[in-house]
């Protein structure tokens, strides 16, 4: 039983040959992937919103090269930890799917068969992850709008994109489980100490949520060597730092040719209360 729900009507969708089909009628067609567009037209800001395809295959470039492969890690862990066998896990903005994937296999070979699902709002990331964890499901989608049923997930992650409490906690069953991860106060210092005249630290928020209780608080620090001015320029090109960087610090970036520097995360999980 598939847990997406219609976008635009909300009640529940069902499969015919390569679509999915609500009791209403709406229709939404299966990429050769195999992943489904569930964001209407009238609900985009832009043509293609999220990242571009430059930005998704610089991430998978990073990624799979495992700079990140300590917080991938300690990540299946702690999922791991309050994981029922069987159960459903929901990776809210997948990208994409480097850590759907990893904690995926990981789950399955501890002997937890999950069902896993990615909502992401940029098709060029969904369509990697599809082809990367072929035994999930996904969906391009708004985590504001989640195209998902109510209380049907037993889990979900949810790794540096924006908190949308209110619809994790709609589609969270009860005392389901959500695991945040948040970049440290000093993630990437030493990158931004190398463009920016003044490098600023990471704002790290109250941990406290509404409507969630915090079960665990993990830490999450390495220190990276980048040994050529691509992989330096893709780090730079999946952080936020990239949408605000003017020429002068651009300049100073593509001047790099190996960068030193320190990752920092914070992994927070939540039971959902009640």
């Amino acid at each position: 039983m598939s847990v997406w729900s219609c976008p635009i009507c909300k009640e529940s969708v069902h499969q015919e040959a390569r679509m999915l089909r609500c009791i209403n009628g709406h229709t939404f067609d299966m990429a050769k992937s195999g992943y489904i567009n569930l964001l209407p037209v009238q609900k985009k800001k832009t043509k293609n919103p999220g990242d571009n395809i430059q930005m998704v295959r610089a991430r998978r470039s990073f990624l799979d090269k495992g700079y990140y492969s300590t917080l991938l890690e300690k990540l299946c862990q702690v999922v791991k930890n309050s994981f029922p066998a069987g159960g459903i896990l929901l990776d809210a903005g997948c990208g994409e799917g480097y850590y759907t994937s990893g904690v995926f296999n990981y789950l399955n070979d501890s002997g937890l068969a999950s069902n896993i699902y990615g909502v992401d709002i940029s098709k060029y990331a969904v369509d990697i992850a599809a082809k990367r964890c072929k035994q999930g499901k996904f969906a391009v989608g708004s985590i504001f709008n989640l195209p998902v049923s109510d209380k049907c997930c037993n889990a979900i992650m949810s790794l540096f994109a924006p908190y949308c409490g209110e619809e994790f906690n709609r589609v969270l069953k009860p005392n389901g489980i959500m695991t945040l991860v948040i970049p440290n106060e000093r993630h990437l210092i030493e990158l931004k100490q190398a463009i920016y005249d003044k490098p600023y630290l990471n704002e790290v928020k109250d941990t406290e949520l509404e409507g969630f209780c915090l079960k665990a608080k993990e830490t999450v620090d390495a220190e990276i060597v980048l040994s050529t001015p691509e992989d330096i320029q893709n780090l730079f090109a999946m952080t936020p730092y990239y949408y605000k960087t003017g020429r002068k610090e651009q300049e100073k970036l593509f001047s790099l040719t190996e960068l030193k520097t320190q990752i920092s995360f914070i992994i927070l999980q939540y039971q959902k209360k009640g």
